[in-house]
C-alpha cells in the first residue's frame, strides 16, 4: 500500500508540474460545458423566410404577419417573383419561401379553396421537416381563424380535447436535455485521453524502462497511474454540476451519492479503455489518434444528440459495447427524473461487466519486462 501511495504522490506532482496539462484538466472542460450547452442544439429558431405575395391583399398581409410575429421565423423580405426567391434559396440566403397565389382573398371571401405554396431548403432533412411543420401549423391556425370568422355560430371544437403535460422539462429547453450528456462527455475526455497519454508519455521519454526494472509490481504501477485521473475526473464532474446549477439552474433531482458512485464505476471502464489504448501504442500521437477514433464513434452512437431507439437494429446491438451510452442514459435519469437504482439497474450491471472486462484485458496486455 505504501508503494502505491508513493506512486500516487509522484503522479500528482507530475500532473500539477505540467503547465500544459492543468488547463486541459480544469479549464477546458468548464469552457466546453458553457459553449456546448448553448450551441449543441437541434432547435430550429430564426428561420430565414422570404415571401412571394402575388395577391397583395389584406388577408395575405395578415397571413404574412403571422409568420413575422412568430419566434421561429425571421422575415428577410418580399421577393418580386418566385425565380428571385428561388435564387436566394440556392445561395442559402433564405431557408424557406412562402408563395401566395393570385385571387387569394377573393377565393376565400367567396368560400372557395385557395393554395399557399411552402418551399423549404431540405439539405438538412430533419431541420426541413421541422420548418415545414412550423409553417403548416401557422397556415392551419390562420385557416381555422377564417372559418370561425365566417361561421361564428358553428362549433369548431374537436371531438377529443388533448391536453399535453411535459414532465421533467416543462419548458422544453434543449439545454436541460444536453447538459447531463455533456457532463458525461467531459469526464470521458479526462478519463480516456489523459490516462492513455500519461502512460505512453513514460514510453516516449524513456522512464518506463527505469520503472520496469524496479521491484514495483504491475498492479501497483497501474493503480498509481489510473487513480489520479479517476479522482480528477470526479472533481471535474463536481465542478460541472456546480456550473450547471449556478449558470443554467439545473439541480440534481436524484441522489448525489448514487450519481458519483456510478460515475466512479463508469470511470473505471473509461480508464481501462485508456490503458488498453496505451498498451497498443508507443507514441502520444498514436494514442490520441486511436482514442479520438473510439471516442467519436462512442459519442455519435451514445444518444447524446439523437435517440438510440431511432438507430438501426445492428447499431443498437453494437451499442452494448459503448459505455458512454450507458452513463448518458443513467445521468439524465438521475439528474432530470430523480430515478433510483432500480430504474436503471440493468445498465449498471452491464457497466460493471464492461469495466471488469476492459480492465482485465488491458492489464493482461500490459507486460512488465525486467
Amino acid at each position: 500500500m505504501r508503494t502505491i501511495l508513493y506512486i500516487l504522490q509522484k503522479e500528482f506532482i507530475q500532473v500539477f508540474r505540467d503547465k500544459t496539462m492543468l488547463p486541459i484538466i480544469f479549464v477546458v472542460p468548464i469552457i466546453q460545458l458553457l459553449v456546448l450547452s448553448f450551441t449543441a442544439t437541434f432547435e430550429i429558431k430564426n428561420v430565414n423566410l422570404a415571401v412571394v405575395d402575388h395577391d397583395n391583399s389584406v388577408l395575405s398581409s395578415k397571413l404574412i404577419s403571422k409568420f413575422s410575429g412568430s419566434a421561429f421565423f425571421k422575415l428577410k423580405g418580399r421577393a418580386v417573383n418566385y425565380k428571385e426567391a428561388e435564387l436566394s434559396l440556392k445561395r442559402s440566403d433564405i431557408d424557406q419561401v412562402i408563395v401566395i397565389q393570385n385571387n387569394f382573398e377573393k377565393n376565400l371571401n367567396q368560400g372557395q379553396s385557395t393554395h399557399v405554396q411552402v418551399v423549404t431548403n431540405a439539405i438538412n432533412g430533419s431541420a426541413a421537416s421541422l420548418m415545414s411543420a412550423y409553417a403548416n401549423s401557422i397556415i392551419a391556425d390562420f385557416n381555422r381563424e377564417i372559418i370561425v370568422e365566417e361561421n361564428p355560430l358553428v362549433n369548431f371544437g374537436l371531438p377529443i380535447n388533448v391536453q399535453a403535460n411535459f414532465w421533467y422539462n416543462p419548458e422544453l429547453d434543449y439545454k436541460i436535455f444536453m447538459i447531463p450528456g455533456i457532463l458525461v462527455l467531459l469526464v470521458t475526455l479526462i478519463g480516456m485521453f489523459l490516462s492513455a497519454m500519461n502512460l505512453v508519455k513514460e514510453k516516449e521519454i524513456g522512464t518506463i524502462e527505469q520503472i520496469n526494472v524496479t521491484p514495483i509490481k504491475k498492479y501497483q504501477f497501474i493503480t498509481g497511474k489510473l487513480v489520479p485521473f479517476w479522482i480528477i475526473a470526479n472533481i471535474d464532474l463536481a465542478f460541472g454540476l456546480v456550473v450547471a446549477y449556478f449558470v443554467f439552474g439545473i439541480t440534481v433531482l436524484g441522489s448525489l451519492p448514487l450519481l458519483f458512485s456510478i460515475a466512479s464505476l463508469y470511470l473505471l471502464a473509461v480508464l481501462g479503455l485508456g490503458l488498453l489504448v496505451s498498451t497498443m501504442t508507443n507514441t502520444m500521437q498514436q494514442s490520441m489518434f486511436i482514442s479520438w477514433f473510439l471516442l467519436v464513434i462512442f459519442i455519435m452512437m451514445s444518444g447524446l444528440f439523437t435517440p438510440v431507439e431511432s438507430m438501426p437494429n445492428w447499431a443498437q446491438i453494437f451499442n452494448y459495447l459503448n459505455p458512454v451510452a450507458y452513463f448518458i442514459k443513467i445521468n439524465r435519469m438521475i439528474m432530470l427524473k430523480g430515478s433510483g437504482f432500480a430504474d436503471f439497474q440493468r445498465e449498471v450491471y452491464l457497466l460493471i461487466v464492461y469495466a471488469i472486462s476492459v480492465l482485465t484485458l488491458a492489464i493482461t496486455r500490459y507486460r512488465k519486462r525486467v
